[in-house]
C-alpha cells in the first residue's frame, strides 16, 4: 500500500521534472549570473530551473499524500492533452513548409474549433487574430524574421 502511493503518475512525473529541473540549475550555474549590461544567460534559466524543481516537489508531495480513494481517470482528459501535443508537434513540422505564421494560425483554429467545439467564425477569429498579434509583436515591434512558407509569411 506504501508502495503505491509513490508510483501515482504525478508522482512519477513530478519526480522526473523535478530531476530535469536540477540538471538546468546545474548547466545555469556554470553561465554568467548576471553582466555589466545586466542579467547574463545564466539568470533565466537558473530561476526558471529552481520554479521548477519547487513546484515538481510541490506536485509530488501534494500527490503522494493525498486521499485519492473513488477517483478514476480522465480518459478523455488525456486524449484531448495527447491531442493537443500531436497537433503542436504537426504545427512544428508543417512551420518549416507554410511558414510559422500560417502554421500557428492552422494550430490556433484547430484547438479552438475541434478540442474546444466552438464556431468556425470564432475559431477563425481567434487564428486570424493570433497570428496577427504574433506578427505585430514579434515581426514589426520587435523585428525578428518568423520563419516564412512559400506565400512570404
Amino acid at each position: 500500500m506504501a508502495q503505491a502511493k509513490w508510483m501515482k503518475g504525478d508522482v512519477v512525473s513530478g519526480a522526473v521534472l523535478a530531476a530535469l529541473g536540477v540538471y538546468i540549475v546545474s548547466e545555469a550555474w556554470r553561465w554568467d549570473y548576471s553582466t555589466a549590461e545586466g542579467p547574463g544567460p545564466g539568470f533565466f534559466p537558473l530561476w526558471y530551473g529552481i520554479a521548477m524543481v519547487v513546484l515538481s516537489l510541490v506536485l509530488v508531495l501534494s500527490s503522494a499524500f493525498s486521499a485519492t480513494a473513488g477517483k478514476t481517470t480522465d480518459w478523455g482528459g488525456i486524449g484531448r492533452a495527447l491531442t493537443v501535443w500531436a497537433a503542436f508537434a504537426l504545427a512544428i513540422v508543417l512551420m518549416k513548409l507554410i511558414g510559422f505564421l500560417t502554421a500557428l494560425a492552422l494550430l490556433t483554429l484547430f484547438v479552438v474549433a475541434v478540442l474546444y467545439g466552438r464556431p468556425l467564425k470564432v475559431a477563425l477569429a481567434a487564428a486570424i487574430g493570433n497570428a496577427a498579434g504574433f506578427y505585430l509583436v514579434f515581426g514589426l515591434a520587435l523585428q525578428l524574421d518568423l520563419p516564412a512558407g512559400p506565400l512570404g509569411f
